[in-house]
Formats: structure tokens, C-alpha cells, sequence
């Protein structure tokens, strides 16, 4: 029995699909390859992948729409493929659904991470009440959070900034999506109110670390590091 994790790549571009096809198989992957977005969706529903890697640049059926269809009747990790640089569709793409982004050009083990990280949010039977990265450790049952063995106080506002980070740790959340599920929906306009909690969250668990655990995505959102797993 095949116990190798599937992945879908949808891009019209023969050169880019050949690529990630070696990349994802010296990885372990089993790879299947669509061309159009509508070859893509029809392959998800019969091959059922385990991430799907799509592009935003497909002729006909766009990728925003590939991934809007798609998450009709699928939660499978998506991470978008993109040679573009620009933040709105990044973002429209994040909020329709998508697990992550990737630049082109991008670098496979930059793919890779992200594409195991996706899976793992994919699976949260296997998540552990305790978080942990670096020096940070958060025990999401018993609510507390320690920074070098020290108790570190958040209030209500910044535990469940962290906490959210916490359950899609590696993954790019947008403004919008923050401010819609921490605050609510109406909200979701106040960026500088959501600056201010996250650089107070930032004071209180980053301090005189030797880098950010909350990166800043330019127009876009943040990300909380994830632990690096293999």
C-alpha cells in the first residue's frame, strides 16, 4: 500500500510543473499534474490530494475561481503559486481559503516547508495542547504561556491574538481575518487598532529573542513562525 502524501500541481506552465515534480518526488511525494483549472478540479475530486498547488495565472478558469470551487466541498491544503507581486491578490487568495503563497521563483526547500506545514494544520487530531518554539511555550488547555521558564501575563486581547496565531502557526493570516475573529466583523477596517495588540503581544514574547516570532507580510497580514519539524 502507497503511504506517500499526494500533492496536485495546477499550472499551465510545462517547465514549472516538471520542476515541482522532481522536487516533490525526491521529497517523497506522489505527484499529479493538471494544466487547467478545470482539469485541476476534476483531478482533486478523483485522486482526493493531500495539498494542491495552484497557480493564480491559469488561462480560462482563474486560479481565484479554482480555489473558490474547491472549497465548495474540500479542505485540502491549497498553497498558491504566483509570479505576481501583487498584495490584493495575495490576499483575496488567503481569504477565499488558501493555506499559504509561494513567490516564483521560489526556492524547494522554502516549497517544501511551507507544503508540510500546511499538512500538518490539515490534521488537527495531531495537534498537542502545548505550543512550542524557541524559547516560547504556550499550554493552550491550562491557558498560560511561558517565555524562559517565565509566566509571561497577556491580557484577554493578546492571549487570543496568540492563540489564533497558534492554530495556523506557519500560515499567513490577513488583517481582515484577524480582526473578524478576534474582534468581529465589524472591525475588520481597524488595522492601527490591530498594530497596537500585536506590537504589545510582540514586547511581552519577543523580547531580546534574536528574531521575530510574529513576521509582518507587507500589506497583507502576519505569520507566526511554526517550529521547524522534518
Amino acid at each position: 500500500m502507497n503511504t506517500s502524501p499526494v500533492a496536485l500541481v495546477i499550472d499551465d506552465e510545462l517547465q514549472i510543473r516538471r520542476l515541482l515534480r522532481v522536487a516533490l518526488e525526491a521529497a517523497g511525494y506522489a505527484v499529479h499534474e493538471a494544466a487547467t483549472g478545470q482539469e485541476g478540479l476534476q483531478t482533486a475530486a478523483f485522486r482526493r490530494p493531500d495539498v494542491v498547488l495552484l497557480d493564480l495565472g491559469l488561462p480560462e478558469l482563474s486560479g481565484h475561481e479554482v480555489l473558490r470551487r474547491l472549497r465548495e466541498w474540500s479542505e485540502v491544503p491549497v498553497v498558491i503559486l504566483t509570479v505576481r507581486d501583487d498584495e490584493e491578490e495575495k490576499v483575496a487568495a488567503l481569504d477565499a481559503g488558501a493555506d499559504d503563497f509561494v513567490t516564483k521563483p521560489f526556492s524547494t526547500p522554502e516549497l517544501l516547508a511551507r507544503l508540510r506545514a500546511a499538512q500538518r494544520r490539515a490534521r488537527p487530531g495531531e495537534e498537542n495542547a502545548v505550543f512550542a518554539t524557541g524559547k516560547l511555550v504556550v499550554d493552550l488547555s491550562a491557558r498560560t504561556v511561558h517565555l524562559r521558564d517565565e509566566e509571561v501575563h497577556l491580557t484577554a486581547t493578546e492571549y487570543a491574538l496568540l492563540r489564533l496565531f497558534i492554530r495556523h502557526a506557519g500560515r499567513v493570516l490577513t488583517h481582515k481575518y484577524i480582526l473578524r475573529e478576534v474582534w468581529g466583523p465589524k472591525a475588520e477596517e481597524q488595522r492601527q487598532y490591530l498594530r497596537v495588540h500585536i506590537a504589545n503581544l510582540r514586547k511581552k514574547i519577543e523580547p531580546n529573542l534574536n528574531a521575530s516570532l510574529i513576521r509582518t507580510e507587507p500589506g497583507i497580514g502576519y505569520r507566526l513562525i511554526a517550529p521547524s519539524s522534518h
